[in-house]
């Protein structure tokens, strides 16, 4: 096909998809990104019209028929892409109308980021919302049973035996001190619904330096924290302490991954902050907001928990509780923000944005 169309072959250098139809609205030529982005080779894709591609593909007809008599020059519009056993595919197309009666219009379609990062945020507020009320609601369906657990265990004890006491008292420790640390772990779950929330002017560097000199004490030898801040940051209102919660829980987390390079003496944390302007949180826009990342040279998180790593009791470390970053994300989303996570073999970035006045 591309061919009998040698005047398009140089589309083939573009990154983004373009598409050339015919007067019925049928595909005449796709350059190798649109194949690519398609999943079809232009020979499958010539056999097909463009408006079948796409849920809401109705949308392009009546833009076609004007591109065809030139009612403008060109059109935007958001397109739902279907693909096989994978999540659709959302799309920004730009309808252009071309002088050339065999080839009336061109399409551009390109990945419409700004969309999955708006569903991607939806997806992770409801989560977050549904995390916090299941925790909330477990540790007070636990804590009652639990304390009736440790007293009558307590009661037991004072009733054993005294020839038995040695020997059975060992038992009624270990339900004593296993409802104590399921206490601790329930008191934690409920830590953010209890404590106030404390309001006040935060230096965003105050709080990384904090959480810095923590733990370089914890991990005095191997490993290296670099800075790079933005110290034009503007102090913004919000909890201090809840935010060095949030993010000790992060780095705390990275410093225990990079065990194996701290005993080699290669494990680097890097605190970077920046602005970002124009940016969409929980669906609101803010002009300014703070762009603070927290990277480390890793393994990386395991891909089969990278999308629940925000879920209560989910750990990717041996003996890990599963709460540190659960009540990192509260607490950030308690600051109107949110904590992003991409993750590979030797690079882990955690990114926390919150809106800055």
């Amino acid at each position: 096909m591309k061919s009998s169309l040698p005047s398009l072959e140089g589309l083939d250098l573009l990154a983004s998809a373009v598409i050339v139809l015919n007067p019925a609205g049928g595909i005449v030529y796709a350059n190798a990104a649109a194949e690519n982005m398609l999943e079809n080779s232009v020979r499958v894709l010539s056999q097909q019209k463009l408006t079948e591609l796409f849920t809401n593909g109705a949308l392009l007809g009546p833009l076609f028929e004007e591109a065809v008599e030139h009612r403008f020059a060109d059109k935007r519009l958001d397109l739902v892409l279907e693909r096989a056993g994978r999540e659709p595919l959302q799309v920004h197309a730009v309808i252009t109308a071309l002088d050339h009666p065999e080839m009336p219009v061109l399409v551009e379609l390109r990945e419409n980021v700004q969309q999955l990062k708006l569903d991607r945020e939806e997806r992770l507020l409801d989560q977050s919302q549904a995390n916090k009320e299941l925790s909330r609601n477990l540790a007070h369906e636990i804590k009652n049973p639990l304390g009736g657990i440790r007293g009558a265990a307590q009661l037991l004890e004072l009733e054993l035996p005294e020839r038995h006491l040695k020997e059975l008292r060992e038992y009624t420790q270990v339900i004593i001190k296993e409802a104590d640390r399921l206490q601790t772990l329930v008191d934690r779950l409920l830590a953010p619904h209890r404590r106030p929330h404390i309001v006040g002017d935060v230096n965003i560097h105050e709080v990384c330096e904090r959480v810095r000199s923590l733990i370089l004490a914890e991990f005095p030898q191997g490993l290296v924290i670099k800075r790079d801040y933005d110290l034009s940051i503007p102090e913004f209102r919000g909890d201090k302490e809840q935010l060095i919660q949030a993010m000790l829980n992060i780095v705390h987390n990275a410093a225990q991954a990079l065990t194996e390079r701290i005993s080699s003496g290669d494990a680097e944390l890097k605190l970077q902050t920046r602005v970002v302007r124009q940016v969409t949180l929980a669906k609101v826009r803010y002009k300014l907001a703070l762009d603070l990342h927290i990277v480390d040279n890793g393994p990386g998180i395991a891909p089969d928990i990278q999308d629940r790593i925000f879920y209560p009791l989910v750990s990717g470390r041996e003996g890990g509780s599963g709460l540190g970053l659960t009540l990192a994300q509260t607490f950030v989303q308690q600051h109107l923000g949110v904590i992003e996570c991409e993750s590979r073999p030797g690079c882990t970035d955690f990114r926390i944005l919150i809106p800055l006045p």
